[in-house]
């Protein structure tokens, strides 16, 4: 299988980043290929032009090449990852941009849904297990981005993991790490 491994944090060396490397090197140790998006090192602009804005009106409307060379890229893999820091209770700014500019009407929804049938979202949050489900955190993201994103755009198989305390000591980090070689290791089952 070929995964495509949508990355978004500013800083390639940060904790994120160690995720992203132990989640890919399960990927290949599964042997699956694995294709990374480093959405900041690419410069990706995230912010919405009028060109990539969605047409209800003409769902088969022609977007700006820096939309169509992601699309591209999304299409020549066969399922997809996330990683990223959970910032606000959200996706960073970067990576919901991405999704909006590329992920759009008459592509990934609309006349047409995405071709995928899997995705992982690796969520690294600083807040611990038991403050995300007293507060609901936790189902509020599920339902953002595992039902609001990837079921909606065609996704059937879409699992959210949350990666919590991050800013814990050492121990928790490398365990986080080492659960993230695991899911990339597995996920192809």
């Amino acid at each position: 299988m070929k995964v495509l491994a949508v990355f978004s944090h500013p800083r390639r060396e940060s904790l994120s980043g160690a995720v992203l490397d132990a989640f890919a090197g399960g990927l290949r140790d599964a042997g699956h290929a694995v294709e990374i998006a480093d959405l900041h090192r690419e410069r990706f602009d995230p912010v919405m032009i009028e060109a990539d804005e969605p047409d209800w009106d003409d769902s088969r409307k022609r977007y700006s090449e820096a939309v169509l060379r992601e699309q591209a890229r999304i299409i020549r893999n066969d399922a997809l990852a996330f990683v990223f820091p959970v910032w606000w209770w959200s996706l960073p700014a970067m990576l919901k941009g991405w999704v909006d500019r590329v992920w759009n009407n008459g592509w990934a929804y609309g006349d047409m849904n995405l071709p995928h049938r899997r995705a992982i979202l690796l969520a690294l949050a600083a807040g611990g297990q038991g403050s995300y489900q007293k507060n609901k955190y936790d189902v509020a993201m599920d339902a953002q981005v595992v039902h609001g994103i990837m079921h909606y755009c065609g996704i059937a198989d879409a699992r959210l993991h949350m990666l919590y305390d991050t800013l814990d000591d050492d121990a928790t980090r490398h365990a986080l790490i080492a659960h993230a070689h695991e899911l990339g290791r597995t996920f192809g089952d």
